[in-house]
């Protein structure tokens, strides 16, 4: 959501900011509707203004013994008059947040233009990809030879895009999870949350899920959708609060499972478990100053990138141009693991800064120190990291000539010692 007075202000601003976004000019008719809306208030405004001074007249004809009539007639007219405003004031509202509603959020000034990954800019990359002596098999083929991973069960249980772990590649996914949370919780400073799974409308609204995207998520016969991702509860756990400058950051994180319907993804990674309805992910969440959530934005995506540092994994860090960008995100950076399986990188977490994008639709507020008022919190979030993803990834970077998967030391402790995954291969 965005702050119409700053789009009054800056009509052009914000017509060149949707445009890096590949969308028309919206300030003129975002405006015709504010100057409807105000127009109605003022209106209506004057005629309780005028009441009020009508009702005084009346009491004092009656102190008078005067006859009064025409000036109730007057009242009562005037009642129906701001009724009539107050409703089209109303309908206006809710035409202009309805259409802001529907907007994603600007691009950050240092955001590169674009309208797809191909004018992504690469970042950083760190660890150098492994070289087998042998041909390098993807996590599906590593995974059904073990028979730890079955999709054709998971098909019968559910259909398309859901996969049966068993053993030891089911440990390997917890331990994962909680490898994850450990960190960011005792290394990097992050309350673990455990959320609800499932939200309300409201709730959805706030970080943007709702209304554009209700197609990518799922919703239950009782009206809550499954989410689709933990910032969605987490973010959300500061709607209409109004938080002390010296509770920022406030830091959370949640492991918990993921659904997507994935809509418009058909045909895309169809074989193994790169694009799931249901996945597992830890996610990290900042609430922020304003001032300062550029800095917990660099500090976020280090955070992630640490945990593929620790299970010796290589990666690079890309800077997502506008039109690659989320819908609430003002500045994104996309984590991409080298995947031997597809001989390339792929995306593993983005973590991004919303600003004040979904803080607005959230009324989530701070009291600044030393100053008056309220000011809006800046809201962050990021993939720390999709756990899925990451037991892919050790898979097959951590596959040997046998078919056997070493267990990198850092999960072992997780793993009751274990070394090596299907020793038996």
């Amino acid at each position: 959501m965005f702050d119409v007075k700053w789009i009054r202000e800056n009509p052009e601003a914000f017509d060149r900011g949707l445009a890096r976004r590949f969308l028309p000019p919206q300030a003129a008719g975002i405006l015709d509707l504010d100057r409807q809306w105000r127009q109605a208030q003022t209106r209506a405004e004057q005629i309780q203004a005028e009441r009020n001074r009508l009702s005084k007249e009346i009491g004092a004809a009656k102190a008078k013994g005067a006859d009064a009539g025409a000036l109730l007639k007057r009242v009562a007219e005037s009642k129906d008059e701001e009724a009539l405003l107050e409703g089209e004031a109303q309908r206006l509202r809710a035409a202009i947040d309805g259409a802001l509603a529907l907007l994603p959020n600007l691009p950050a000034e240092d955001v590169p233009d674009g309208g797809d990954a191909a004018h992504n800019v690469l970042v950083r990359t760190h660890g150098t990809p492994p070289v087998f002596a042998f041909p390098a098999k993807d996590h599906a083929a590593l995974g059904e030879a073990l028979g730890m991973m079955d999709f054709a069960r998971a098909g019968k249980l559910s259909g398309a895009r859901f996969v049966v772990l068993s053993r030891d590649l089911a440990r390997l996914e917890r331990a994962l999870g909680q490898f994850m949370l450990d960190l960011h919780t005792r290394e990097f400073g992050y309350t673990e949350i455990a959320p609800p799974l499932l939200v309300r409308d409201e709730t959805a609204f706030g970080t943007g899920q709702l209304p554009k995207f209700a197609d990518d998520l799922f919703r239950t016969t009782t009206g809550l959708w499954l989410i689709p991702t933990a910032e969605v509860p987490l973010t959300n756990l500061v709607a209409d609060a109004i938080l002390e400058d010296a509770a920022l950051p406030l830091r959370v994180t949640a492991w918990t499972p993921c659904f997507r319907s994935e809509a418009g993804a058909a045909g895309k990674d169809t074989r193994g478990m790169i694009r799931q309805h249901q996945f597992n992910k830890v996610e990290l969440v900042s609430i922020a100053h304003p001032a300062r959530s550029a800095e917990e934005h660099e500090r976020m995506t280090q955070c992630a990138e640490e945990v593929l540092k620790r299970l010796g994994l290589a990666y690079r860090v890309m800077l997502l141009c506008a039109g690659d960008m989320g819908a609430a995100a003002r500045k994104t950076y996309d984590i991409e693991v080298w995947l031997p399986g597809q001989n390339a990188y792929r995306e593993i977490s983005s973590c991004s800064n919303c600003g004040d994008y979904q803080a607005r639709r959230m009324k989530a507020r701070f009291r600044p120190s030393g100053g008056k008022g309220t000011a809006f919190v800046h809201t962050l979030n990021g993939s720390g990291l999709a756990v899925g993803r990451t037991l892919i990834a050790v898979m097959e970077n951590h596959q040997q000539s046998d078919g056997t998967i070493a267990v990198p030391d850092a999960l072992r402790p997780y793993m009751g010692g274990l070394a090596v995954i299907g020793g038996n291969v």
